[in-house]
């Protein structure tokens, strides 16, 4: 099913031309660097075709031959068609034994070209540079040759001066590789050719010939295939090597590998978290297949600005009602894929129609939305939560599967993972002292993020048991909520407030050195909190506020016996929130009366 779907997709795409999507024998590379020739094979230049972007150069980018896999103790015995890596075109780094035999394989390869090749002018030139030591003395002295060494694997190939694409890109070149796709053979006349299978296509039921191994994708700077075999490792069957024991035609190969390529190097159908990459995809041109990402996006660090207003748009028209879910019934498609050792692992794969999937992401921020401060940025990626709940704010501290449970749970509208809420109560209470390093100032630790994603973890389990309970904790402060839990984080915020009013300027209050233990085991320090309280009423000029405070607090304690020996996970979570909820409403009453 996966594999279809990415073939559907690359169909789909291949039948506009606008698209940009590579014909199958092709594909989209970049190349940092091209030495440029004349006709005689001369060396002109070395030409650095990087671009700053953001932070980092990007290369700019050709449609080349396609590569091959190149696997094994003897994956130096390959070549691309005029074009692949240092080691191959120039055998370096000079003295390395691997990178001398993928140098004589370059050479090999170029003395046994076709004749509708050798016979164009690019490709002669490429021929006549190699006779002429000379030349390749040159281009290594070039003041750019030591940024091509400094780039692993540093792709590279040749053009012709004068023009403006590569020689693997020149008419004689793309119609060779055109010839070669629309020559495989799909008979049984022909069954017998030794270094050939044939068979029936898993994928698409047809005859032809049989991909011996899968292309690769590259998933967090680590290239493997989505689909492999290792030989003698227990998979082999009736003779039958790699993936010929499961039969893939070449043009279907082709079209599911440069399909799920495209989709990875997509700025509109691929999010990165933690070490789950997801890409997401409908069966047919969708509005929503590029809209879904404003559920997830954050802005990019070449693009700070990316999608920022679209993204507060979607938002807002959610939380105001009026964002409309699209009702359209087309197949859309979410897989999640990390890096493994062998090759590439399928994390989730979820298939539903727009409408449900949009209904998930709508649920998912609904569950995420909480009271805030005006100037807050109410996106709330799923990054920026995960940020929020990581160890010292370095993400590669977090559990590496979080990231991907996390989107396996919107996709699904399961509970979150309760590590989530875990990390996140961990967080609140490590930061409970927290301070600005340059003015010192105390820093929240019920930050927003925390507070929405606290909300969201403890309303989706709620729902999660009871379906007819559609949600504990609101979006501000509900003075109806009689939560043990819900009600001692309210007292204590209320306490630290009369603290900050009778002392204005303090630089640590109560929460400072109290909100852990208060939070956790609330009777080891309630009492004396509570008699603190008295003097810090006592100290208000306002007898108005006093009188505000005392019958805050009595509606807070009503009903409530004793303070509990201890909160469980929930109710610490629980607390947080009535904490939060009980914060931003004494500053929302004070804004309101200015």
């Amino acid at each position: 099913m996966i594999l279809q779907a990415l073939k559907e997709y690359y169909d789909r795409k291949a039948a506009d031309p606008e698209s940009g999507i590579a014909p199958e024998g092709f594909e989209k590379k970049g190349i940092p660097f091209l030495v440029v020739i004349k006709p005689d094979g001369q060396f002109v230049n070395l030409e650095d075709t990087r671009e700053t972007v953001g932070d980092r150069l990007v290369a700019k980018t050709y449609l080349l031959p396609r590569s091959k896999t190149r696997t094994g103790s003897r994956s130096f015995a390959t070549t691309f068609l005029l074009w692949d890596h240092i080691g191959y075109l120039f055998g370096q780094p000079e003295g390395d034994s691997k990178a001398a035999k993928q140098h004589q394989t370059w050479l090999d390869s170029l003395k046994v070209l076709p004749g509708c090749l050798t016979q164009d002018e690019g490709v002669k030139a490429i021929l006549h540079f190699y006779s002429k030591p000379n030349d390749m003395a040159a281009l290594k002295t070039h003041a750019a040759w030591a940024e091509c060494l400094k780039l692993l694997s540093c792709n590279m190939t040749f053009r012709l001066a004068g023009e403006e694409l590569p020689i693997p890109c020149r008419p004689a070149v793309q119609a060779v590789v055109r010839s070669s796709v629309s020559q495989q053979v799909t008979s049984d006349e022909k069954t017998s050719d030794e270094k050939k299978i044939f068979g029936r296509c898993l994928i698409t039921g047809e005859y032809g010939e049989i991909a011996r191994t899968h292309g690769r994708t590259s998933i967090n700077k680590d290239t493997k295939s989505l689909i492999a075999f290792q030989k003698n490792s227990g998979y082999d069957s009736y003779g039958k090597e790699q993936c010929f024991n499961a039969p893939v035609s070449k043009s279907a190969e082709f079209a599911y590998t440069t399909g799920l390529n495209t989709l990875l190097k997509s700025k509109r159908q691929r999010i990165q978290v933690g070490d789950a990459t997801t890409v997401f995809w409908s069966a047919k041109t969708s509005a929503f297949e590029n809209e879904a990402i404003l559920f997830f996006d954050e802005p990019r660090k070449d693009d700070p600005d990316h999608n920022s207003d679209a993204v507060k748009a979607m938002y807002a028209s959610i939380w105001s009602g009026a964002y409309v879910v699209p009702n359209d019934d087309t197949r859309f498609y979410v897989l999640g894929l990390s890096p493994n050792s062998a090759r590439i692992a399928v994390r989730f794969w979820h298939v539903a129609t727009v409408k449900e999937m949009g209904k998930r992401f709508k649920q998912h921020v609904d569950d995420l939305t909480i009271t805030h401060e005006v100037n807050s940025n109410p996106a709330l990626h799923v990054r920026r939560l995960l940020h929020a709940v990581a160890p010292l704010e370095d993400d590669d501290k977090l559990p590496p599967n979080l990231g991907g449970d996390v989107v396996r749970a919107i996709l699904e509208c399961l509970p979150y993972p309760q590590t989530l809420l875990q990390a996140a109560i961990r967080r609140v209470r490590a930061e409970q002292s927290k301070k600005d390093k340059r003015t010192g100032k105390p820093l929240p630790n019920v930050t927003y993020e925390r507070a929405a994603l606290i909300k969201a973890c403890l309303n989706r389990s709620t729902r999660f048991k009871n379906p007819q309970q559609q949600e504990e904790l609101h979006v501000s402060l509900d003075p109806n909520n009689i939560n043990i839990g819900y009600r001692m984080g309210r007292l204590f915020a209320a306490l630290e407030k009369i603290q900050q009013e009778a002392s204005p300027g303090l630089n640590a209050t109560i929460r400072d050195k109290f909100y852990g233990a208060a939070s956790s085991t609330p009777v080891t320090v309630y009492g004396n909190l509570m008699h603190l309280k008295n003097h810090h009423l006592a100290k208000l000029d306002s007898i108005g506020r006093r009188k505000f405070f005392e019958k805050l607090l009595g509606e807070i304690m009503a009903g409530v016996a004793d303070f509990p020996a201890h909160l469980r996970l929930e109710d610490q979570g629980r607390f947080a929130i009535g904490y939060y909820h009980q914060m931003q409403d004494f500053y929302t009453k004070k804004n309101d009366n200015q």
